[in-house]
């Protein structure tokens, strides 16, 4: 588990500290998460069922008392007291312990599943907020970028050289971007509560995210044939070796038992008789044999663990193909990624080189300032989808992780 974090947090394009932050909080949210707690008491319930199977048949006990007293030679019978204790066959109980073990054994991948789960969840929401928190600032940026551009505006209006309209429309465009930048922030707040529940903290604890996350220069290498041991695939092995188990303590429960009991049987003396063994009591040791002669009982549980063991392959085929489909869909995401972001990068400079242009007119004296809405309106977008390309990379890289990382 420690595996993944360090391959999470060396993915990461930022500085040691933040790095460090990062993993901290992780750990926090694995130490406090109350669904892997979950997960873990149902792991340790299973366990203790060990001991709950590790036990004999009761041990039965009788008393009677002879209303009638029958009588015998040796006097008359008062009361009978006896016990007996059932045995079931060697190698019963093993299989037993064996068969819970083995249950306990997949149950314990629930909890590794839901780490991994949970690891994923807490870094995507990072990312996310990482994103949201970029592009505040990029439109922020924006917003004082137009309020640079108003007071040109303004500037060329009062000699004449731009319309009261220009400086409208750079005001509308503000009022937009400031809708957006609030709505943003609202954004932030949800995904923060979405954050800080996963560490299971109170929601209004503020979440500080990185300054900037770039997309390294080279990926690191997929493994691909890890995805087969994956703990969502192991699952579906824990689950077919329990089967197992269960028909090796299917074959034993149809095997017989042996009892072992014993009966005392109080005896009255006869009165005014003297001979031997006169009122001698009963010690009358036995053994019984229980034989399941009946037995459609186990033989229809055998049939049933074999079509549930098929049932158990067809499931992991189905989830196999499931996490193939969703790992080659990550990888080509992740590349999409990359390559948009080359694309942003190259149009965003190609739209300052405009912005300067614009500027350097302005200084001659000819500006268009509906050529500036439109610079300023493709260096946002190209700015956003920067930001968006970046989120996508290290999102589909957590997914990736999730899948391949042992």
């Amino acid at each position: 588990m420690k595996r993944i974090i360090y391959t999470l947090i060396g993915l990461l394009a930022f500085s040691v500290s933040n790095a460090q932050e990062l993993e901290t909080l992780i750990n926090e949210a694995l130490n406090n998460n109350p669904e892997i707690q979950k997960f873990e008491l149902q792991y340790s319930i299973a366990s203790e069922k060990v001991n709950e199977v590790n036990t004999l048949p009761n041990t039965e006990f009788g008393v009677g008392y002879f209303v009638s007293e029958p009588e015998t030679r040796t006097g008359a019978q008062r009361f009978k007291v006896s016990a007996k204790q059932m045995l079931p066959w060697f190698g019963n109980i093993t299989a037993r312990e064996n068969y819970v073990s083995a249950l306990a054994d997949a149950k314990y991948e629930d909890i590794v599943i839901a780490k991994r789960k949970l690891m994923a969840s807490v870094s995507q929401s990072y990312y996310n907020l990482y994103a949201n928190k970029a592009k505040q600032e990029v439109l922020s940026e924006n917003i004082k970028l137009l309020k640079t551009y108003e007071t040109l505006a303004l500037t060329s209006v009062e000699v004449g050289k731009a319309s009261a309209v220009d400086v409208l429309r750079l005001q509308i465009r503000q009022n937009e971007m400031q809708q957006l930048l609030d709505v943003l922030v609202q954004q932030f707040l949800a995904e923060q509560t979405t954050f800080n529940k996963l560490l299971n903290r109170n929601k209004d604890v503020q979440v500080s995210v990185i300054n900037e996350l770039i997309i390294p220069s080279e990926d690191f290498e997929i493994n691909s044939g890890n995805l087969s041991l994956h703990p969502e695939l192991l699952k579906f092995d824990k689950l077919y070796q329990s089967v197992e188990q269960s028909e090796l303590l299917n074959q034993k429960e149809s095997s017989p038992m042996i009892g072992f009991g014993l009966d005392y049987i109080n005896v009255d003396e006869r009165p005014n008789m003297d001979f031997s063994d006169n009122g001698k009591d009963i010690i009358m040791p036995m053994v019984s044999v229980s034989i399941p002669i009946f037995n459609n009982k186990y033989k229809s549980q055998t049939k049933q663990n074999e079509l549930q063991q098929q049932e158990i392959l067809a499931q992991k085929q189905e989830r196999t193909n499931a996490l193939e489909i969703l790992l080659d869909k990550a990888v080509n995401d992740k590349i999409s990624a990359r390559i948009s972001y080359a694309t942003q990068t190259k149009n965003l400079k190609q739209a300052k080189d405009a912005e300067e242009i614009l500027i350097k007119n302005y200084e001659t004296g000819t500006i268009d300032f509906n050529d500036v809405l439109d610079i300023q309106e493709l260096q946002l977008k190209f700015q956003m989808n920067q930001i968006e390309s970046v989120k996508t990379y290290y999102v589909q890289t957590t997914i990736i992780n999730y899948l391949t990382q042992q």
